[in-house]
């Protein structure tokens, strides 16, 4: 049986020397018994070919198809591949072929399909349930959870849908094979995982450490810093690799930096779009590329065997992050390069993740409430209507709530409902704390990382609950001296810095007024009109950004913006060049801080060498537009707040300081432009996200 075993994985991987990884064969056997296991065993090691192994010596024997999750489809295309060397005919059901879906349905049915993939998320779909789950459990041959430390709360990645899967467990035979597999969970994870997988779970557990990676810390608080040591050392490491950035937004500076010094670079996170970032994984796997600046989209199913390096622009939130993360590298080469860059910003990111990783209370008590008051319950749109909430908050609160046993809530075709568990349910904030402060934990641990003097390798393994973890003789902490230079050229960090105070936002008007909310100038409803229009617009930084940010941020709270951010707007301008040119300037009042914003707008008209005319007035308070969380409050929080008296009819620049959600320069742009202003060119001096403070 090994033989044939062996056989089917030579013709996987296309090399007639293949072999089995120590463990890789007892795990088939253990499935081809038809038990249950949990397989720990490092990046690289091959936990996927396990299961595609598996599902087709099972199928030759005529078991069912095998059905895989795993929680990020896009980057197991790869191992398809494999599979489909071996002749597994694989499928998957997902968010981006729902084209595709009757017919692989019909060909499960007809018995076409060896092997299916699905998101954790498909697992919520009623209709994948009651057409594919439902009908066809009896039928499945192997279950393999991918990833399988996201199915513990504990774990650093855990994905509330995961919690779904020991209802499938329960609804399937009690002879079918299980393998759940990960290369990155310690013990207090195992065994969550190992409760949660039913009885008679056998653990089979590797070593963790990985022989090829040469690992190095260097600590370089500024961003244009490590921009500087990026663009200097990139181009000198051999091979393709991956520059791991905590945001969407460094992924994309970072790679247009790049660019801009010469080295192929592209950005890879969750907002592009899927053909392109398909096409991105091929570039890197062809070495079309020199690097991917990327954010976690690109990290588990990912697999490139001769990945040369893995650089982290920022420091992760945990050890386990981390060694996830740079164990893309080195999987078939005898030398790769683990190199981890620290930054000032990375506390601060790392911890607005871990302040919303739950939902609050009031977040929860807000939905609760507004769906319990209607007896025929609420759609999503409703839900945003009536709570002061994010988009995301909502999804992620309904998410988190429909997965609670007892649920509070339910969802009857588009509509949610609450049950009799609503008006009683509380988070259980003593376990939630437990877990934030298990993340607290494993930040800390990130930090005496960065500060080890002892082998780099080694205090992985440790963090990792690895039994065997030793000294690897080959990091920069055995070698005693750095493995690359850790050094940069002063003129490319200033140039660096020079290149992220021009990193310009561009402000895209808002075009359509929220529906369902009635407007007290019977002109806004619907879609904008044309001549009610603002102009693309133009913010200087991000709020608390590297370049200028922090300074407008800091400039804010001393309430005079500097002078240096007027010469940087009049820059700015210059290479905007808004058509037609604004012929005067106007700006967004305030009653909480009357001088501040028209202030800095008279000064930048007066270096712009235009008249700053203060036509606008605000004539009762608000509250702040950061603290008004969807379109639906934040209009009306505004409405009937500004009027405008005699303004010139020639084009003009509308200067804010800070803009949220664009609602106040689209209002305040529509009132212009009703009292004959034939064009408004809004421009900021920052822009805020989401996750501003």
């Amino acid at each position: 049986m090994k033989d044939r075993a062996v056989a089917i994985l030579r013709q996987a991987l296309g090399r007639t020397d293949a072999d089995f990884r120590d463990g890789q064969w007892d795990a088939i056997a253990g499935l081809l018994e038809r038990r249950r296991l949990l397989v720990v065993q490092r990046t690289g090691w091959g936990k996927s070919m396990v299961y595609f192994v598996a599902t087709r010596m099972l199928r030759d024997d005529g078991r069912g198809f095998s059905l895989i999750v795993s929680p990020l489809l896009s980057l197991m295309r790869n191992q398809l591949e494999a599979a489909a060397r071996i002749g597994i005919r694989a499928e998957t059901i997902n968010s981006t072929n729902t084209e595709d879906w009757d017919a692989v349905v019909d060909r499960i049915a007809s018995d076409e399909i060896d092997l299916l993939l699905v998101s954790p998320e498909r697992l919520a779909n009623d209709d994948f349930v009651q057409r594919v789950l439902s009908p066809h459990a009896a039928r499945v041959g192997l279950l393999a959870v991918d990833e399988a430390h996201c199915i513990s709360d504990w774990g650093h990645d855990f994905r509330p849908d995961y919690r779904r899967i020991a209802g499938i467990i329960a609804a399937l035979p009690s002879n079918v094979p299980i393998v759940a597999t990960t290369a990155t969970a310690n013990d207090r994870v195992v065994d969550d995982v190992r409760r949660q997988l039913g009885e008679h779970v056998e653990v089979v557990r590797g070593p963790l450490a990985r022989s090829s990676i040469r690992l190095q810390t260097l600590s370089i608080p500024s961003a244009a810093g490590r921009m500087a040591w990026l663009a200097e050392h990139l181009p000198r490491l051999a091979g393709s690799g991956i520059v791991y950035t905590l945001t969407t937004r460094d992924a994309d500076r970072l790679a247009e930096w790049l660019r801009l010094n010469g080295v192929d670079a592209e950005a890879y996170h969750a907002g592009i779009e899927t053909g392109n970032r398909e096409s991105l994984e091929q570039r890197l796997l062809r070495n079309d590329l020199k690097v991917l600046v990327a954010t976690t989209a690109l990290g588990m199913g990912f697999d490139k065997p001769d990945l040369g390096f893995v650089v982290h622009f920022q420091r992760p939130g945990s050890v386990i992050h981390y060694y996830q993360q740079v164990g893309r590298a080195g999987r078939a080469l005898a030398d790769a390069y683990g190199i981890l860059l620290h930054g000032a910003e990375d506390d601060q990111i790392v911890e607005w993740f871990q302040r919303t990783a739950f939902p609050p209370q009031r977040n929860v008590r807000a939905i609760l409430d507004a769906i319990a008051d209607s007896p025929e319950g609420l759609l999503l749109s409703e839900i945003h209507a009536a709570a002061n909430l994010r988009k995301g908050e909502v999804d992620k609160t309904l998410k988190f709530l429909s997965l609670e046993s007892p649920s509070p809530i339910v969802k009857v075709e588009r509509r949610w409902r609450a049950t009799a568990a609503a008006r009683r349910y509380r988070l259980d904030e003593e376990r939630i704390e437990s877990i934030t402060q298990i993340r607290r934990d494993e930040q800390e641990e990130m930090r005496r990382y960065m500060e080890h003097r002892g082998c780099l390798m080694e205090f992985l393994s440790q963090c990792l609950d690895d039994p065997g973890a030793k000294a690897c003789g080959r990091c920069a902490r055995c070698c005693g001296a750095p493995l690359v230079p850790e050094t940069f050229e002063r003129e490319r960090a200033v140039a660096a810095t020079t290149f992220l105070r021009r990193s310009h936002q561009t402000i895209q008007p808002r075009k359509q007024w929220p529906s369902g909310v009635p407007l007290s100038n019977p002109a806004f409803r619907g879609r904008i009109a044309p001549d009610l229009l603002a102009e693309p617009g133009r913010a200087l930084c991000l709020w608390r950004d590297a370049g200028w940010g922090e300074q407008v941020a800091n400039d804010k709270q001393a309430e005079r913006f500097d002078d240096a951010l007027v010469a940087a707007c009049v820059e700015m301008l210059a290479s905007w060049r808004p058509e037609p040119p604004p012929a005067w300037v106007a700006c967004v009042p305030s009653l909480a801080r009357p001088g501040l914003v028209p202030d800095f707008a008279s000064r930048l008209a007066a270096a712009l060498g235009l008249p700053f005319i203060p036509c606008i007035r605000k004539i009762r308070h608000t509250e702040p537009q950061k603290d008004m969380f969807n379109s639906v409050h934040q209009i009306r929080n505004i409405d009937g707040a500004f009027e405008v008296i005699d303004p010139p009819s020639a084009p003009c620049l509308l200067v804010d300081d800070v803009v949220h959600s664009g609602w106040t320069l689209t209002l305040t742009a529509a009132l212009l432009r009703l009292a004959g202003v034939s064009q408004v060119h809004p421009m900021v001096l920052a822009q805020r996200g989401a996750d501003s403070e």
